[in-house]
C-alpha cells in the first residue's frame, strides 16, 4: 500500500466517521420535508420504492438497494445511467470497448466479461419493468426520469432473467393528470459541450388522460486526438426523445402507453495500446510492429487506421403498454407488453493504432417482444406477486474484421479480412411468486422462487478473404463444421430454479434488520467468436474435448443487513454484509497469437469464485442547510478454481494464464475493485428569494485489474475523482455552474483484450477535467 494511498484512505475513514458522529449535534427540531437526495416520497417525507414490484418504503425493503431521484442525478453532472458511478457502493460501469452507449455493469464483482451480443449481461436492466436484452443501447439518457433504483446481488425471484449480480431499475414520470408541469435547460461546457433538454406534462382530459412528452440533443468535441491527422474522437453525438400517455379511465384502471427513440451519431471511440503489436511473417517469423504506448505516457492520443466517416450509429427504439387492474381492495393485476428494435452500425479500432489489425465493422439488427403478468395480493398480514414472463429475442449481425498488417510474407505485403454473418433466436419463460407473510407486527418472512427456462438456437458462418492462397476463400460455418457427434447441434436449452428467503426484523417502525439467501442464474450460450473447432476446443494432458457451447453460470448470496431513518429523517443509515459462491464463470480468453488465422478465442467456465463483502451508506442533515453523505464498499473476489488449459504452451506464443502451473491460481478477478469510497457535501445559503448550493464529492477507486487474466497493461492502480458544482434557484429558474474530474484525473476504465490478435491489449480512459454551466427553468 502505497503512502499517498493509506493517506487517502485514513482521510476518508476519518470523514466516514465524522459523518456517522454527527446526529448527536442534531437532535434539535425535526428537518423538513427534503427530497434532494431521494427518490419518490410519500406524505411523511418517506422514500418510496418499487424494487419488489410494489411501492413500499426504502427502509422496509431488505434488499441491498439505493434509489437516486432526478435532482440527485442532475447535481451528479449525470447525463444517462453513468451517473450512477461512484454514486452506489460495490457498483462499477464498466465503459469502452469500443462503444460510447453501452451500459456494462458489475455489481459485487460480477459482470459481462464480453461486450458481443452472443454473451449475457450479469446485471439487468429495466425500464418501467421492461427487460433490455443487450448492453449496446441501455447506457440511457436521463432525461425524464422519476429514479433510478440499483438493487445489489441476485434478483432470481421477480427480476429473473439474467439478474445474478443485481438489477437496474428505470422508473419514468408519470403524466400528471391534472396539473401541466415541464422543465427545460440548456448546458455549454468544455469541449464545445452543447446539450438541450425539455420535459413537459399536460393533463389532456382532467383526472382521466394526460400526456408527457421529453426530449435531449447532446454533443460534444472527442477528446482525444489522432496526432497523425488532428482528427478527433470520443465524442458525443445523442437524440432521444420519449412520450407517455397515461389514461385512468375509472379508480381501477390505469393504462401507460410509451414510446422512446435514441439516435447515436459519433466518431470511434479510441482507447491507448498498452502491449506491442504482433505482425506474422510467414518467411521470417514474428516482428514487433508497433511499440506499447506509441505515444508515451497517456495523453488522450491515440491513432486509427479507420477513415472519415467510419464512427458508431445506433437507433434504438422501442413502444410498451402497461395495464394496472384493481381486482379487488386486495387484489391488482398488472400486464406489461413490450416491443423494442435496436440497430448498431459500430467501426471499432481494438488496436488504436494507424495499422489495421483489430479493425473492425459490427452491424447488428437486434428486436425483442416480452410480456409480463404479475398478479399482486396484499392483506394485513401477507402481501406477494406471482406471475409469468414470456422474452422472444432475435439477433442478426454482419460483421467484418480488416487485419491487412497482420500477416506478411517477406517483403511482400498480405492482405486479410474475415466476413462473419451470424443469427441467434433466444425464448425465455418463466413463472414465479414471491410473498412476505408478517409473523408478528416486527416480525417478516419473506419467500419466493423462480423456474426460468431459455432455449437457444445460433448459427455463425465465416469466409476469409486474402491476396494470399493459404488464407484465401477459408469457410468455417457452425454448427456445421463441428466434429461427429456434436455436426448440427445449434441449439441448447437451459433451465433453473432461483429461490430466495429472507427474515426481517422491525426494531422500530423505521429500522430494518434481515438476512437472506437467494440464488442467481445466468444461462448459457455459444461463443459468438468462434472461427474454428479451435476456439471451442479444449486440450488437457494431450487430450482434446469439443465443447460447442458454455454452461451457465449459478451463485448462492447469503446476505445480512441494517438500515434506518433516525431524528425525524435527518439521518438515514444502511450497511450490508454478504458472501457469495459463483460457479460456472465464463470466461473469454485470448489463445496464443495470430494462431488460428485471426485469432482464438475460447469460452471457458473457468471454474469458482468467492466474493465477500460489505457495503455501508449514510445521509446525515445536521442543520437544515447541509446535508453529509458517504458511501464505502469492500469486497474481497477470489479465485477458488480457474480450469484454464492455456498452461499448455499453445502454438505461436508463450502461454499466458491464470493457472500456469494446473495447481496455483494467480489471477484476481476482473472489475472488482477491493475499495470504493464516497464522501460528499450540499450546503444551501439563502439569498433573499433565491437560494444557492455549494456542494462537491470526493469517490476514490481501489486497484482493479481490467481483463479477466490480469494482463500488466490492463490494471488500474487506484484513483481519486472530485467534482464540485455551485448551484443558485430562483422561483422558477436556476443557474448552476459544474467541474467534474477537478484534479484532472488519469484513470482507466476498460480494457480490450484480444492477444490471440497481434497481441492486443487496449485500455479505455475516462474523461479528463471537463465544467459545464447549465441554465434551466421549472415550471
Amino acid at each position: 500500500m502505497t503512502r499517498s494511498f493509506a493517506r487517502g484512505v485514513l482521510a476518508a475513514s476519518t470523514a466516514l466517521v465524522a459523518l456517522t458522529a454527527v446526529p448527536a449535534f442534531a437532535q434539535g427540531a425535526p428537518a423538513p420535508a427534503d427530497t434532494r437526495d431521494s427518490a419518490s416520497i410519500d406524505a411523511n417525507g418517506e422514500i418510496l420504492v418499487i424494487a419488489r414490484k410494489r411501492e413500499e418504503r426504502l427502509v422496509d425493503v431488505p434488499i441491498a438497494i439505493t434509489a437516486l431521484n432526478s435532482d440527485a442525478l442532475e447535481r451528479a453532472g449525470a447525463k444517462d445511467l453513468s451517473g450512477v458511478q461512484g454514486a452506489i457502493p460495490n457498483v462499477n460501469i464498466v465503459q469502452g470497448r469500443g462503444s460510447a452507449s453501452s451500459a456494462n455493469f458489475f455489481i459485487r464483482g460480477i459482470g459481462q466479461p464480453d461486450a458481443l451480443q452472443t454473451f449475457d449481461p450479469a446485471v439487468g436492466v429495466y425500464v418501467d419493468g421492461v427487460y433490455l436484452s443487450r448492453i449496446q443501447g441501455a447506457l440511457l439518457n436521463l432525461f425524464d426520469v422519476e429514479r433510478v433504483e440499483v438493487l445489489r446481488g441476485p434478483q432470481g425471484t421477480l427480476y429473473g432473467k439474467n439478474t445474478i449480480g443485481g438489477a437496474v431499475n428505470v422508473v419514468s414520470k408519470k403524466p400528471d393528470l391534472t396539473t401541466l408541469k415541464g422543465e427545460a435547460s440548456f448546458t455549454y461546457g468544455r469541449f464545445n459541450e452543447l446539450t438541450g433538454k425539455a420535459y413537459v406534462s399536460a393533463p389532456l382530459v382532467a383526472d382521466k388522460l394526460a400526456l408527457s412528452l421529453a426530449g435531449v440533443y447532446d454533443t460534444r468535441d472527442g477528446i482525444v486526438t489522432d496526432p497523425r491527422t488532428g482528427r478527433k474522437y470520443n465524442d458525443r453525438d445523442n437524440l432521444s426523445g420519449r412520450a407517455i400517455l397515461r389514461a385512468r379511465p375509472s379508480d381501477t384502471v390505469e393504462v401507460l402507453i410509451a414510446g422512446d427513440y435514441t439516435r447515436q451519431r459519433n466518431a470511434a471511440t479510441l482507447g491507448y495500446l498498452t502491449a506491442p503489436l504482433v505482425q506474422t511473417n510467414f518467411a521470417t517469423g514474428a516482428t514487433v510492429l508497433s511499440p506499447a504506448n506509441p505515444y508515451g505516457p497517456y495523453n488522450y492520443q491515440a491513432s486509427t487506421s479507420l477513415a472519415p466517416g467510419q464512427g458508431q450509429k445506433l437507433d434504438h427504439w422501442g413502444v410498451s403498454g402497461t395495464i394496472n387492474l384493481d381486482l379487488s381492495d386486495a387484489l391488482q393485476l398488472t400486464s406489461i407488453t413490450a416491443y423494442r428494435r435496436l440497430k448498431t452500425d459500430f467501426f471499432i479500432d481494438i488496436d488504436a493504432t494507424q495499422f489495421q489489425l483489430g479493425d473492425v465493422f459490427v452491424g447488428t439488427r437486434q428486436h425483442q417482444f416480452s410480456q409480463e403478468l404479475q398478479l399482486k395480493y396484499s392483506s394485513d398480514k401477507l402481501k406477494g406477486v406471482v406471475g409469468l414472463y414470456y422474452l422472444n429475442e432475435q439477433v442478426n449481425s454482419h460483421q467484418e474484421a480488416y487485419a491487412n498488417d497482420l500477416f506478411k510474407f517477406g517483403a511482400a505485403p498480405v492482405t486479410f479480412t474475415r466476413f462473419i454473418d451470424d443469427q441467434q433466436n433466444t425464448k425465455s419463460y418463466a413463472a414465479f411468486g414471491q410473498l412476505t407473510y408478517e409473523l408478528t407486527d416486527r416480525l417478516s418472512l419473506t419467500g419466493g422462487l423462480r423456474y426460468t427456462r431459455e432455449d437457444k438456437n445460433y448459427h455463425r458462418c465465416t469466409t476469409t478473404a486474402s491476396n494470399l492462397g493459404l488464407l484465401n476463400a477459408i469457410k468455417y460455418c457452425f454448427p456445421e463444421n463441428l466434429p461427429a457427434p456434436f455436426t448440427g447441434i445449434g441449439k441448447v436449452s437451459y433451465d433453473a430454479w432461483t429461490p430466495m428467503a429472507s427474515l426481517a426484523f422491525k426494531p422500530t417502525p423505521d429500522t430494518l434488520l434481515y438476512a437472506s439467501a437467494s440464488r442467481g442464474f445466468k444461462s448459457g450460450g455459444f461463443n459468438g467468436r468462434v472461427n474454428s473447432n479451435g476456439d471451442i476446443s479444449v486440450t488437457v494432458n494431450g487430450v482434446t474435448t469439443v465443447v460447442p457451447n458454455f454452461k451457465p453460470e449459478k451463485v448462492w448470496t447469503y446476505e445480512a443487513g441494517a438500515k434506518g431513518s433516525f431524528l425525524n429523517g435527518r439521518v438515514r443509515l444502511s450497511a450490508a454484509a454478504f458472501y457469495s459462491d459463483y460457479r460456472d464463470f465464463q470466461a473469454r480468453v485470448g489463445n496464443g497469437t495470430n494462431v488460428g488465422l485471426g485469432g482464438s478465442f475460447p469460452v471457458l467456465n473457468a471454474g469458482k469464485l468467492r466474493i465477500a463483502g460489505f457495503e455501508f451508506e449514510a445521509a446525515v442533515r445536521p442543520t437544515d442547510a447541509l446535508t453529509l453523505t458517504g458511501t464505502v464498499g469492500y469486497l474481497n473476489a477470489k479465485y477458488k478454481q480457474f480450469d484454464d488449459p492455456r498452461r499448455l504452451p499453445p502454438v505461436g506464443g508463450a502461454a499466458f494464464s491464470c493457472n500456469p502451473t494446473g495447481n496455483a491460481i494467480t489471477c484476481k478477478p476482473a472489475f472488482a475493485p477491493p475499495l470504493t469510497m464516497r464522501v460528499g457535501a450540499d450546503y444551501r445559503i439563502p439569498l433573499g428569494s433565491a437560494g444557492l448550493t455549494l456542494g462537491g464529492d470526493v469517490r476514490f477507486i481501489d486497484k482493479q485489474y481490467l481483463s479477466v487474466d490480469n494482463r500488466p497493461g490492463l490494471t488500474e492502480p487506484g484513483y481519486f475523482i472530485g467534482n464540485l458544482y455551485a448551484q443558485v434557484d430562483f422561483a422558477r429558474f436556476y443557474l448552476r455552474g459544474s467541474v467534474k474530474n477537478v484534479g484532472n484525473e488519469l484513470y482507466k476504465t476498460d480494457g480490450q483484450e484480444f492477444s490471440s490478435v497481434g497481441n492486443i491489449q487496449t485500455a479505455y480512459y475516462g474523461d479528463p477535467r471537463t465544467w459545464n454551466v447549465t441554465v434551466g427553468v421549472r415550471f
